[in-house]
């Protein structure tokens, strides 16, 4: 697929998220992988968060996320991709080239370890980039600071292991193509209140944070 033809279509999204004009609303998508993790967990998550963008930055998302598989063509349709769960992430060869392809040519990816990821999906991420290794993200980073600042990066929202919560980024060409949230469990705080009974400042800082990277993707170029 064309890299020029590719960049064009994400523009697009760019613009369409810009001008109060246009009709059209950008969609989020889910990403479907295989292997046997729980890539659907926390359902009312992303539906959550699109409203709070939608309502607290004025963003004109399509309320309903899509549901996209890895090694599909469709995920170009969408500027950003989340994925999330506790376990087990396979690409076969030909997913891993779909989604190299997705994000040289401006796709974004948010993973969000909800407790267990990280062992499987960073050799996975491996096979999309072979010559690329996460690195953490300084709290200047500009994914920390849009409408609001956390100057200490990622909000802890559960506990797990008693780590800190941390940022790491694929960077391809001085671009981050990739946000992998860890030890932090941002998708947890998007959920239902009554999901995981987490308190409103909580959910808030996971809120807040969530729209920071969105509003980071759509603005990034």
């Amino acid at each position: 697929m064309n890299m020029s033809f590719i960049r064009r279509v994400f523009l697009l999204f760019l613009i369409s998220l810009s001008d109060p004009w246009c009709i059209a609303q950008t969609q989020i998508a889910l990403l479907k992988y295989g292997g046997g993790g729980d890539w659907y967990a926390n359902p009312t998550s992303l539906p959550n968060l699109i409203a709070f963008c939608n309502q607290d930055q004025h963003m004109n998302l399509d309320p309903t996320p899509a549901t996209v598989d890895v090694g599909s063509v469709e995920i170009f349709n969408y500027p950003l991709l989340h994925m999330t769960g506790h376990g087990n992430v396979v690409f076969s060869a030909q997913e891993a080239q779909n989604l190299r392809t997705y994000l040289i040519g401006g796709g974004f990816l948010h993973i969000d370890d909800n407790y267990g990821l990280r062992e499987f999906v960073v050799p996975q991420m491996k096979k999309v980039f072979p010559e690329l290794e996460f690195v953490e993200l300084p709290f200047s980073h500009p994914i920390y600071h849009q409408k609001y600042d956390f100057n200490g990066g990622l909000p802890k929202i559960h506990e797990h292991d008693n780590h800190p919560p941390k940022g790491y980024g694929l960077i391809w060409e001085g671009r981050l193509v990739c946000f992998f949230s860890w030890e932090c469990d941002l998708g947890d705080g998007w959920e239902d209140p009554d999901v995981h009974r987490d308190s409103q400042a909580t959910r808030l800082k996971a809120l807040r944070m969530g729209s920071n990277i969105v509003s980071y993707v759509f603005t990034q170029q």
